[in-house]
């Protein structure tokens, strides 16, 4: 597997995914028309930016190569290259999903990754 790139989601959308075998992204991704991921070194901001203080959360681990010419890397938040995926998500793409819990600082807790 290539170096995996993340997706945060609540569970209750990504309970249906799993059961549709495909994910189409949360409200903002319908809306900007594309789904948005991170990478291992952007998790942490994207977490703490866009969802703070949620308990309902999953990191969603996903390999980048299973997503073919539809994953393209655009430049956004502070001039960085994310990956943003034109098209479904594939429950074969993915590698992993695990909670996302917050920890006693209040902040939630990030696994270490293996890249």
């Amino acid at each position: 597997m290539s170096t995996p790139i993340f997706k945060v989601v609540s569970r209750d959308l990504w309970a249906p995914a799993e059961n549709d075998g495909v994910f189409n992204g949360a409200a903002i991704d319908l809306t900007d028309g594309f789904i948005h991921f991170s990478t291992a070194g952007q998790v942490v901001e994207t977490v703490s930016k866009h969802f703070a203080g949620r308990t309902d959360l999953l990191l969603v681990t996903v390999d980048p190569e299973k997503l073919g010419d539809q994953l393209k890397w655009e430049i956004s938040r502070g001039g960085e290259l994310f990956p943003h995926l034109y098209g479904e998500l594939e429950m074969s793409a993915v590698t992993s999903v695990v909670e996302l819990p917050i920890g006693p600082d209040g902040r939630h807790v990030i696994p270490s990754f293996k890249t």
